[in-house]
């Protein structure tokens, strides 16, 4: 899939989607706390699998237990539908 930038508008509309994700600096971005470093670091290997497939990955960080992540596509210089994509299959995960 391809990556497409997105408009102000159409940020508003999709980040009503991801109501958990914040937006700053052309940037959406998350942080999660597990019980330990082995539940953050499954975790994350799930979202490399995820992230891998669509051929976009996040800028992340894992310190023991937390999990910060921030999404943007560097190629189109701000967000794009894949940040949001990949945002979305990120919560499914945490929901599931």
């Amino acid at each position: 899939m391809k990556a497409t930038l997105l408009n102000d508008q159409e940020i508003k509309s999709l980040q009503e989607k991801i109501p958990k994700w914040n937006l700053a600096d052309k940037k959406i971005s998350r942080q999660l706390q597990f019980s330990n470093f082995i539940d953050a670091f499954a975790f994350m290997t799930k979202v490399a699998i995820i992230a891998e497939g669509m051929g976009h990955h996040p800028d992340w960080s894992n310190v023991y237990a937390k999990v910060t992540i921030e999404l943007s596509t560097h190629e189109v210089g701000g967000l794009s539908n894949l940040d949001f994509e990949l945002a979305s299959n990120i919560d499914k995960l945490i929901n599931d």
